[in-house]
């Protein structure tokens, strides 16, 4: 029986080693801080092991093929500085230097290589100068509580008075730099990861410094976590960096509360340890309290000048819209039209989503001219963000923003798709409220914006589904159109962000099938996004190496012994993790990459079962197969090409198809299904479901395998016997072998071999596992041959 492993599980892969030596170092902590080790000897083992595992992480990324000069080049500064910080900890203590001159010394060095490192990262961003000021003012008062902790926090005794306020000050420095790294706008990227750790470890530097001639060594155990942590956060955040590269995407707002809320807490905690040992507030802590107003002060002045600066580019802004609105009144009286111009001050005006809108006009007062073919201009994208954010100012918002896309206009003349997109303004207009607004959107489309609840406008959603689906009479004949809706609520977001989500909730109604109204919400954009990333990086997966089989077995439910295995495809990719194939195949359905796939799946699998023939007899493989690529001519042909190269006899192949997706093209797969057995391959059918179409199709399919879950296997809820013993009478009139799947309890496994399943496959038997452990697994069944 494979063994399953818990930490695997818990812990990713590729962060064990980490995860391993961060529980040993907390253990060694633990143990020194009773006393039951010497604090120089924890120091040493934690140091060294944190310095090992980072600097061998960084040797290896360093000698990657794939990086470039500049990476590589930052990973071994990174690696000398992780290296030298482990050797100062560990090693110059010893030499005949003085212990705080050798750590200064090091510390030095170790600070040298880790700003030359982080330089040539990838990922790293240069703020402009006015960015530098506002995070430096923003990290005064929290820097100063920080120093003020460590000013209380330190020994008193064995430390000087200058020596502890250096280190405090030292300590306050670099910890609010690790803060403002980890809680940034790209704390998710690697850079900014790997910025903190070399910050954290010159932290420990510091205080490693100037603790261990207190205590006889114990007060130098507080260096040892941010040192050696500091140094595996190097070697994690330098990884990240170079796997994703320098197009990164930053987060657009940085985390508050870690700034706010860290820096105090520790502080109060620091007052309370200090009050309960009996000391009373010296002049230095009083001084560094007070140092915390300034920064304060500026802080508060410069968010004052900026409430008042963004408060006349609103004014401007609203005087800029009542200007265009009189020239469109003007424009009208005259009998001329013009569109409303771009507003030189907006940046977002990029993409057109159009409408005519007064900011802070009331609803009655829209403009409802002819929505403009083309979507509109330049400026109508502005125009609507006004026209939300209007919604947004009321004491209690509600509204809501529908994104409207038609499908099915591409094959159609610009002129032909102006008219459609007029016919479907006009029937939008028919649907919805007097006070409601029409835009015009870019090219195949348009927004619709009302005041209604989210109830009552995802009914419009719907009116309008049915309002634009008839027809379309063109000149050349009628034109059907599939429409897409995306509804975001105007509720606690901003109009850009409202725009943004029903802009992803409507990529959503395209991917389930259109025709359909979909709602935004956060769990969609994690689905979108991630989606994206898939996207992104399949293309060429198959060239990096980055895919994998896995392998489950096959059980004789009588005797226990293996009769075969299914090969089973993993993506390890480098920046998503191991992805599975029900979340791989159907992005490569849409990507057009299913056959590169499959067949790089049956050419390795065919591999192995050619590598297994040493020591296993007569064990058969399954590969699964889409319908798409099972229908292609020269299927047949190109799985016997393979099945030669290897010398593989085909009785030892298993190709399986899905039961739910042959019925779109069933005579198609029979052929093919039939030719694969002309070969001796043998032919599974595989998510078998015991309903009346699937059984009458059965007689059809040439196959020798049906492949049932567990669903069939148990008591139904009807009292009735499971439906398993039908499945297993027809499978035995037509000569076909049940194998039971997906079986994850003694109970089900029971119910397979009572119900007459020949075989049996699942967790409960045997999980998938790599090829040597199922080799080493087939290996304790010497007997195994079917």
């Amino acid at each position: 029986m494979l063994l399953a492993y818990p930490f695997r599980v818990l812990v990713p892969r590729r962060a064990a080693p980490e995860a391993a030596t961060s529980t040993a170092v907390t253990l060694l902590l633990l143990v020194g801080a009773f006393g039951l080790v010497p604090g120089p000897v924890v120091i040493a083992l934690a140091v060294g092991a944190g310095a090992t595992v980072a600097g061998v992480r960084l040797s290896r990324l360093a000698g990657r093929h794939s990086a470039g000069p500049s990476p590589r080049a930052a990973n071994v500064l990174l690696d000398a500085a992780v290296v030298t910080a482990g050797l100062t900890a560990v090693v110059l203590p010893l030499t005949a230097l003085g212990l705080s001159f050798a750590v200064l010394v090091g510390s030095l060095v170790v600070a040298a290589l880790s700003v030359c490192g982080l330089r040539r990262l990838p990922g790293r961003t240069c703020p402009s100068p006015g960015v530098r000021l506002r995070r430096l003012v923003e990290s005064g008062a929290p820097a100063v509580a920080l120093t003020l902790t460590g000013w209380l926090l330190l020994p008193h005794d064995g430390v000087s008075e200058p020596a502890r306020l250096v280190t405090a000050l030292a300590v306050g420095g670099l910890g609010m730099a690790a803060l403002d790294a980890f809680s940034g706008p790209r704390r998710h990227s690697g850079a900014a990861v790997c910025r903190g750790g070399a910050l954290l470890t010159l932290g420990g530097l510091v205080l490693l410094a100037a603790l261990p001639s207190a205590s006889a060594g114990r007060a130098a155990l507080l260096a040892v976590p941010p040192l050696v942590f500091g140094m595996l956060l190097v070697a994690v955040g330098a990884e990240v960096a170079v796997d994703a590269g320098a197009g990164e995407p930053a987060r657009p707002v940085a985390a508050a509360w870690p700034r706010a809320v860290l820096p105090a807490a520790m502080l109060l905690l620091a007052a309370g340890l200090n009050l309960a040992a009996g000391r009373a507030l010296d002049r230095t802590s009083v001084v560094l309290a007070l140092a915390a107003v300034p920064p304060l002060m500026v802080r508060e002045l410069l968010r004052a000048g900026e409430a008042a600066t963004t408060e006349r580019r609103a004014a401007h802004r609203r005087r800029a819209g009542r200007g265009v609105r009189h020239r469109a009144e003007q424009s009208r009286w005259l009998g001329r039209s013009e569109p409303p111009p771009a507003r030189a001050d907006d940046p977002s005006t990029a993409s057109g989503v159009g409408a005519a809108w007064q900011p802070g006009a009331p609803w009655s007062t829209l403009d409802r001219r002819p929505v403009p073919a083309g979507g509109g201009g330049p400026g109508d994208r502005a125009a609507l963000l006004d026209a939300l954010a209007a919604i947004g100012d009321v004491p209690v918002p509600t509204g809501a923003l529908l994104l409207v896309d038609l499908h099915g206009t591409d094959s159609i003349g610009p002129t032909a798709r102006e008219d459609v997109l007029a016919e479907a303004v006009h029937r939008a207009r028919a649907v919805i409220a007097p006070e409601d607004l029409v835009t015009g959107c870019t090219g195949t489309g348009f927004a619709v914006v009302t005041a209604a609840g989210p109830v009552l406008a995802y009914a419009l959603g719907n009116r309008l589904l049915s309002a634009l689906s008839p027809p379309y009479s063109l000149p050349a004949g009628m034109l059907r159109v599939q429409t897409s809706i995306g509804l975001a609520e105007v509720r606690g977001a901003g109009p850009a962000d409202v725009l943004r989500q029903a802009e992803l909730a409507r990529r959503r109604a395209v991917q389930l099938g259109r025709d359909r109204v979909e709602w935004y919400d956060a769990f969609l954009e994690e689905q979108l996004v991630r989606r994206l990333d898939l996207e992104r990086e399949l293309p060429g997966a198959v060239a990096r190496g980055e895919l994998d089989l896995v392998y489950q077995p096959v059980l004789d439910l009588a005797d226990g012994q293996p009769v075969g295995a299914e090969a089973l495809l993993r993506w390890r990719s480098p920046v998503l993790g191991t992805v599975l194939p029900a979340e791989l195949l159907p992005v490569a359905e849409d990507l057009d990459l299913v056959g590169e796939l499959e067949w790089w799946v049956l050419d390795r699998a065919c591999r192995q079962l050619s590598n297994w023939s040493v020591g296993v007899r007569e064990l058969w493989m399954a590969v699964n197969v889409t319908t798409r690529e099972l229908t292609t001519p020269d299927f047949v042909q190109r799985a016997a090409a393979v099945l030669a190269a290897y010398g593989v006899p085909p009785e030892r192949l298993v190709v399986e198809v899905s039961e739910p997706r042959v019925a779109a093209d069933l005579s198609t797969v029979v052929a093919r299904l039939a030719g694969l057995r002309s070969l001796g391959v043998r032919t599974a059918l595989d998510d078998f479901r015991a309903e009346h179409a699937s059984l009458a199709q059965l007689r059809r399919l040439p196959i020798d395998l049906l492949k049932v879950g567990p669903e069939l296997v148990g008591a139904r809820s009807d009292g009735q016997p499971p439906l398993i013993d039908v499945v297993v009478n027809v499978g035995e009139r037509l000569g076909v072998e049940i194998v039971a799947e997906e079986l994850e309890s003694p109970t089900q496994v029971e119910g397979a071999r009572r119900g007459g399943c020949r075989f049996g496959q699942g967790f409960a038997l045997a999980r998938p596992a790599t090829a040597e452990r199922v080799e080493a697994y087939f290996e304790e069944f010497p007997s195994a041959s079917r």
